[in-house]
């Protein structure tokens, strides 16, 4: 088996086993009699805050990350940036083929000669 398979099997074994112990302390009375009436609201109310706790500390850090990361760039501004990195391309190979031209030339004088 695959690492990755057996660190699933595991995570799936882990959580059947967490169920079954959540149903049997939601409903305590068939397996531990002395615990049902108080055991079975202290696990609602854990339920119930780390429900809401995750769904606040999501929005908490869902409101931080837009109060603290700066706004994009305008449209105009990236393509004026795209253009002149444009412009410095065509201009670098309008000058390799200038290169490429008068070596080109050279040689060709050299051969004549």
């Amino acid at each position: 088996m695959h690492k990755d398979q057996i660190i699933g099997g595991l995570i799936f074994i882990a959580s059947i086993i967490g169920i079954i112990i959540y149903i049997a302390l939601l409903f305590p009375e068939a397996l531990f009699p002395y615990w049902a009436g108080w055991i079975d609201i202290i696990i609602l109310k854990l339920t119930a805050l780390i429900a809401v706790g995750a769904v606040l500390v999501i929005l908490a850090w869902i409101g931080y990350t837009l109060a603290t990361t700066p706004p994009p760039k305008p449209i105009e501004e990236i393509e004026k940036e795209l253009e002149e990195e444009l412009k410095k391309i065509e201009e670098e190979t309008k000058e390799e083929k200038k290169k490429e031209k008068e070596e080109k030339k050279e040689e060709e004088k050299k051969e004549t000669k």
